[in-house]
């Protein structure tokens, strides 16, 4: 982790461990500077990813403040990190339905830019929050790029593991949505009757490098899952 997005982690802490709210300014850049001993341009980008962020604004000449905290229980769209951070406040768990190594299909190759014949770790599992169903999820790891996975890692948080374990960065994601109604199997796992709506989601999850390395399916329980896009200037 480079330094810029460590001092990002201790200024997110500072706001949520002081309950600081909307409006409420933070230190100046000078103060920044020093209480972590970096330069300024250090300071700016960790600023400027708290930003991307939703954290926080910034307005010239006027300082930094803390933008209006995201909903309990809501999941952002716009992560490439897994929702184990947006739902920390509640019981995550897992069923495992399949993992295996396999060579991927025609779709999944493509998405992650690989030979038909390569291998990859084939994840399949359903989600729970709190006990209740929240998403089905069926996902393509590149095994040249995530060497290994087992029962124990995949029924907790795989980016966790991919972050820490593996030492791999993560860095952005293409993300396709759809409304669209729950076939046979996917009302059986979710609990729910064929035809109920349902939120589904291809993500194509990239290292810093570019390389894909994560070609997912999710589908999410309508009555479960809740989601926010924080907006800003990057986005425009």
């Amino acid at each position: 982790m480079l330094k810029y997005q460590e001092i990002a982690i201790e200024i997110e802490k500072y706001i949520e461990e002081n309950a600081l709210q909307q409006g409420d300014k933070l230190p100046v850049l000078e103060t920044l500077m020093t209480q972590f001993a970096v330069s300024k341009s250090t300071i700016t980008k960790s600023l400027d990813l708290l930003e991307k962020k939703g954290m926080v604004f910034q307005v010239r000449g006027s300082g930094i403040f803390v933008r209006r905290h995201k909903r309990k229980g809501y999941i952002s769209l716009l992560s490439n990190q897994g929702f184990k951070k947006d739902l920390e406040d509640y019981h995550i768990t897992s069923n495992i339905i399949e993992l295996d190594v396999r060579t991927p299909t025609e779709e999944a190759s493509h998405n992650l830019n690989i030979e038909p014949n390569a291998d990859v770790y084939y994840v399949k599992r359903i989600r729970y929050i709190n006990g209740q169903t929240l998403c089905v999820e069926e996902s393509y790891y590149n095994k040249a790029i995530i060497s290994y996975l087992n029962k124990e890692i995949v029924s907790e948080s795989i980016f966790d593991y991919i972050r820490e374990g593996l030492g791999l960065k993560v860095g952005f994601t293409d993300s396709y949505l759809h409304i669209d109604k729950l076939n046979d199997e996917e009302a059986n796992y979710l609990g729910l009757n064929k035809g109920d709506p349902k939120l589904y989601v291809e993500g194509i999850f990239h290292l810093t490098n570019g390389q894909p390395f994560d070609f997912s399916k999710v589908t999410y329980n309508y009555q479960q899952s809740q989601f926010f896009i924080q907006s800003n200037g990057y986005l425009l």
